[in-house]
């Protein structure tokens, strides 16, 4: 019991240390916001993406299971389905709306999730590369269903002879254009980065396939490329969470207090009931195989807090952006401790390591 508490604690707290960094730095007047907004578009433009780009090239697919993709992608495109009703009905706020169901199907797999798999596969290996290839698939997809969140619901602007008092207050969503919207995903440089990661991996791979060997890889042809991109991609979670924090504002949980706690109780355990749930019930039934070497990557993909590139993603698109924030903060801290009982549950049902 000692053990699985200090799993879940030790993939959680470094997150909230770090929130909470910022936090102080910002109080003190050491980070200014003009350093802020930068460092959200630092983060955003190219530490997230170099990030991504890297944890996709260095994977290795070789024990690929097209079954257990399968399922993930139906399972986030099921919560998706689930956010977008409960997004309409919880606020009026066409710049929440989009906010809140991201956070429902949107997780930290990129960052929380690989250490949190990690810690609970035991030093499985085969745990590792399933982390892997479910990020090549998953990553994109929170990507894309994330662009087409905080895309499809837009504000009203202020209309001629409209009064001041009546300006910004709730009004009714209606679809963005469909062509703006497919502009935004391929743009979106997270996207764009995953996509270069699969194609050099491909390259790489049809090399091995064809010569035994690949002919051409960054680690051993161009070492300083490399090792500068695996820079770039470790600064990447700590100063995301760093410019998080200092974004940070107590004050305004006030104003949008059903708002996080809608974000917060859909993160942290519902779509980890429906994700976790569905992987226990098929694999009990026989429909699809799974034990301790894939249960600790659902764990991570279903379990982690909302990701902290949600909160980047929103302000870069002129969405809640304090929403956003809180949402990363909140469904961190709680996530230890739904993560705990959907850890001491598989357990208990043999699907994870003890």
């Amino acid at each position: 019991m000692t053990r699985i508490i200090f799993t879940a604690v030790n993939a959680i707290a470094p997150i909230i240390l770090l929130i909470i960094l910022g936090y102080a730095l910002k109080r003190i007047k050491f980070l200014s916001k003009d350093f802020l907004k930068t460092g959200n578009k630092l983060v955003f433009k190219v530490l997230l993406p170099v990030m991504l780009f890297m944890n996709v090239y260095d994977s290795d697919l070789s024990a690929f299971r097209w079954d257990l993709v399968l399922f993930a992608v139906i399972t986030i495109a099921v919560i998706f389905c689930l956010g977008l009703t409960t997004c309409v009905l919880t606020t009026k706020r066409a710049d929440r709306r989009g906010v809140i169901l991201q956070c429902t199907f949107r997780s930290n797999f990129a960052i929380i999730g690989t250490s949190l798999a990690a810690s609970l596969a035991a030093g499985n290996t085969d745990s590792g590369a399933t982390v892997a290839f479910l990020q090549a698939f998953s990553i994109p997809m929170f990507n894309i269903l994330a662009v087409i969140s905080l895309s499809m619901f837009e504000k009203k602007e202020a209309r001629d002879g409209q009064s001041s008092e009546n300006f910004g207050k709730p009004v009714t969503p209606k679809a963005r254009n469909i062509k703006r919207v497919l502009f935004e995903i391929c743009t979106n440089p997270l996207i764009i980065s995953v996509a270069a990661g699969l194609v050099f991996l491909g390259l790489r791979r049809a090399e091995i396939a064809a010569c035994g060997e690949a002919v051409f890889t960054l680690k051993n042809q161009l070492p300083f490329i490399y090792n500068t991109l695996n820079q770039l991609k470790n600064a990447a979670s700590p100063v995301a969470l760093i410019i998080l924090g200092g974004q940070f504002e107590f004050s305004a949980v006030k104003g949008m207090f059903k708002e996080i706690a809608v974000g917060t109780v859909w993160r942290t355990a519902i779509a980890p009931l429906i994700g976790l749930g569905a992987a226990v019930i098929l694999c009990k039934a026989g429909i699809l195989p799974l034990g301790t070497t894939e249960f600790p990557a659902l764990v991570a993909l279903f379990g982690s807090p909302v990701a902290v590139s949600s909160a980047i993603m929103a302000a870069e698109m002129k969405n809640d952006e304090q929403l956003a924030t809180q949402l990363v903060v909140w469904t961190s801290v709680f996530s230890v401790f739904t993560v705990f009982a959907a850890v001491c549950i598989l357990m208990a049902a043999g699907l994870l390591a003890v």
